[in-house]
């Protein structure tokens, strides 16, 4: 199902298009999770990244940073060239993965790290002692220190929040939160909406369906007929970011 429509309308039909029924033996822990709720939350936020697509152009990081204020050396979605035992390399683009067994929220010993309802986890900066033990334990490699003052920004939440932690607080740990504040509007993460190749894609495993802005798909189906896979899953981290190397399936352009 793919159509024309306004960012909106698109995030919109998240809610509008009801759960679908997942191919079977395929079935990811976070989709589990979804069906044995009884009275789960409305959104369990994912991430596709078609790897077959992304020319590493940066768009998606710069996008970020412009989006939350970020230096230059802070990149939230940062793109990997990656070279494959071929000889041959590609572009791998690495927002935070949103673990659903997020090693960083296990070790913080303030309860500074915390998962949202929707799945997302976020730092509340108030709280964040600066220690790092959550950088440590982070296999990705997907967050960052505040050694510095932050570029000038201004908030039109009027200070800082979890959803929205603009301007960054010195001293505090920072990363990718799925620009959960633009989704509550009906908005494309900055990364998604800044793409100009649609290599990623924005999902709700709830209703089963995700978007990149040009096109709106079944969400299980899209990553089994393309064979996605999670980075490092063997760690039992749960990933909520999905890749597509792609195994000779047809692109569109």
């Amino acid at each position: 199902m793919a159509g024309q429509m306004s960012r909106r309308q698109l995030l919109g039909t998240l809610g509008g298009l009801g759960t679908g029924v997942l191919a079977a033996g395929f079935v990811p822990i976070a989709f589990a999770e979804a069906e044995a709720a009884e009275t789960g939350p409305k959104r369990q936020w994912a991430m596709v990244i078609d790897l077959r697509k992304c020319d590493g152009c940066k768009a998606c990081t710069k996008a970020c940073q412009e989006t939350h204020h970020l230096p230059e050396s802070f990149e939230w979605i940062k793109v990997f060239e990656v070279h494959d035992k071929q000889g041959g390399s590609f572009f791998m683009p690495r927002p935070c993965f949103q673990c659903e067994n997020a090693p960083c929220l296990k070790v913080c010993p303030v309860a500074a790290t915390f998962k949202t309802n929707d799945g997302v986890v976020l730092v509340d900066q108030d709280r964040c002692i600066g220690c790092r033990m959550c950088m440590a334990a982070c296999p990705y490699g997907a967050r960052y220190f505040n050694y510095g003052d932050p570029p000038i920004a201004s908030n039109p939440f009027q200070r800082p929040t979890p959803e929205f932690p603009v301007p960054q607080q010195k001293g505090t740990v920072g990363k990718c939160m799925f620009c959960v504040h633009r989704s509550a509007n009906g908005e494309l993460p900055a990364c998604v909406d800044a793409c100009g190749m649609k290599a990623i894609w924005i999902g709700d495993l709830v209703e089963d369906v995700a978007t990149n802005g040009d096109e709106t798909v079944r969400l299980s189906t899209f990553i089994k007929e393309n064979d996605a896979f999670r980075y490092k899953e063997e760690l039992g981290t749960g990933p909520r970011v999905y890749y597509i190397a792609g195994h000779g399936q047809l692109l569109d352009y």
